[in-house]
Parts: C-alpha cells; structure tokens; sequence
C-alpha cells in the first residue's frame, strides 16, 4: 500500500501574485488571509497578491507570505481531492516549510503556527542585519568536496555547508566575503555552476544565533500536540510526532544544516508515493526528481 506524503515549500519559493487565484476561487482559502491580518497586524493578502517585491522578499514578510500562502494550497487540494488529504500518512517542509508540515499534522493551529513564523522571520531578519552575510548555491561538487573548499576558504569568518538539497545541489552559507572566496573556489574546482541566492542573511549557521535565543522563548510558550501524522525534522532526517522533540528541533533548525535529500530518502525508504508539493513554486518536485526520477510528484496549484 502505498503512502502520500505531502511537501511545503521554504523561502525563495515567493513571487508577486501567488495565493490571488486561490484567494478568489476558494473562501477558505480568502479566510486564511483574513486570518493571518488579525494575527500580523497587516494586509498579508495585498503583499501577495500586488507586491512590491521588494517587501515581500524581506525575510520578515515572506515567510508568513509563504506559510499561509501554501495552507491556502492545501485547501484547494481539500475542495479537489479531500481523499487524498484524509489518506495523507507524511509530510514534511524544506526549512520554513516545516512551520507549516506541522500545522498539517496537528501540531500547532494556524494562528499558532503565523505567530512563531512571524517571530522567527523577524529574528532571522535581525540577525542577517548584524553581520553581512549571505548564501551561495554549488552545483556539480559533491558534498565532501564543498566542505574541504569551505575549511580552504572559511579563514577566521563563518563559512559552512547549510542545505543539502539533491544529488549536486548543496548550499553553502557564512559571511559575504567567505562565500565570494568559496565560489571562486568552487568554480576552479569544477563546479557546474556557483550562484549568489536572493536571500538576507547566513541562514542555518552560527550567525543565526541571536535568533535561536528568540525562537526559544517564542515556542516555549507555544502550545503544539501530538502530531497525528510524522513530519520529517530537516535538522536530523527523522520524523517526528512527539512536541517537546519538536520544539527543540525547531530551535536547533535555525543554526543546522536542512538534511532534504537525507529526508527525502527517509520517505522514500517508507514506500511514499505519490508525493504533493503544496505551495508555491516548483523545487521541491525538482530535487525529488534528482533523487529518484522515478517517483510522481504533483504540485498544488499545478
């Protein structure tokens, strides 16, 4: 018997316009958005729907866009497929998209879930602002190959392996001149491709730090249950249901590095199939791709 899974999308997946069809044809999913202005205190619909993008690309206002903007995804899939929504057995979420894999699950409700992903959006923008910073994509290395160049490279600044998407995509993250050095680097060794990605800071690295003492506060006074199904934890590849796992887990996630392919083997090992990418963009389906090609992936909206 076979077991979906479903996949939610992290930051760099927003664009200008996302959520506005699914707001006009679904009133569940125009009252996620009503919701979401109670809780952030703005028009979160107008942000995605009109831009600019320039707002919406902060870490502050996207990952509350993206958050609520797949949830409104998921309704479209409950209006169409409610079976396939009842029968899912897994889920999981590429960073931010853990937040809202576990409202899926159970773990948290939507306003509880907004409310911590809007305080760890904010974190996350204040710490990229302390310290110049960034990311940078490797295509064609592997990933013991990139973790040599980032000992070569590092000096005495922050420079570490931060995503390990797929089969030749791994992301690096630290301070803006370690990364150049890395790139540099990377393209004499071979590299397809390094490219600079449109994000604020150095996520998943120690740079994060402040942030992780301001999460920590947020989700000890959170109320999160038993997950009725496993998520996928990005930190350690491994679901989970039980919420004081997780919310140690999603502290630790800020300054991790996200294990994707290591989690997406997790679930294919479990015989998931089909998967659903819900939310905006087409990545995660990507990178599944790159893993096993074989294996069917639908994305939500299509």
């Amino acid at each position: 018997m076979s077991s979906t899974c479903f996949l939610f999308p992290g930051q760099g997946a927003q664009f200008v316009g996302m959520g506005r069809d699914l707001a006009d044809a679904i009133p569940s999913a125009r009252e996620l958005y009503e919701r979401a202005d109670a809780v952030l205190g703005y028009d979160l619909a107008r942000l995605c729907f009109e831009g600019p993008v320039e707002e919406l690309d902060t870490t502050d206002h996207s990952q509350p866009a993206l958050f609520v903007t797949s949830l409104a995804a998921l309704e479209l899939l409950r209006r169409d497929q409610p079976e396939v929504v009842a029968n899912c057995t897994h889920a999981a979420g590429l960073s931010l998209g853990e937040y809202t894999a576990l409202v899926f699950a159970g773990v948290m409700d939507f306003e509880t879930g907004l409310e911590i992903v809007q305080q760890r959006g904010r974190a996350m923008q204040d710490a990229s602002e302390a310290v110049s910073s960034g990311m940078v994509s490797v295509l064609g290395l592997d990933p013991e190959k990139i973790a040599e160049l980032c000992d070569d490279c590092r000096e005495d600044q922050v420079l570490r392996i931060a995503n390990m998407l797929c089969p030749g995509n791994t992301v690096v993250s630290g301070e803006t001149a370690a990364c150049e050095r890395l790139a540099e680097a990377a393209n004499r060794a071979g590299a397809m491709k390094t490219i600079p990605l449109a994000v604020a800071g150095a996520f998943h690295t120690p740079l994060m730090q402040s942030a992780v003492e301001k999460l920590t506060l947020t989700l000890a006074s959170a109320e999160l249950s038993p997950g009725r199904i496993p998520v996928v934890s990005n930190v350690d590849a491994a679901p989970h249901t039980d919420p004081d796992e997780i919310r140690a887990l999603l502290v630790q996630q800020i300054v991790s590095p996200v294990r994707w392919e290591d989690s997406m083997r997790w679930l294919l090992a479990q015989g998931c199939e089909p998967f659903y990418e819900i939310g905006p963009g087409r990545v995660l389906k990507g990178l599944l791709k790159r893993i096993d090609r074989k294996k069917l992936c639908h994305n939500i909206p299509e």
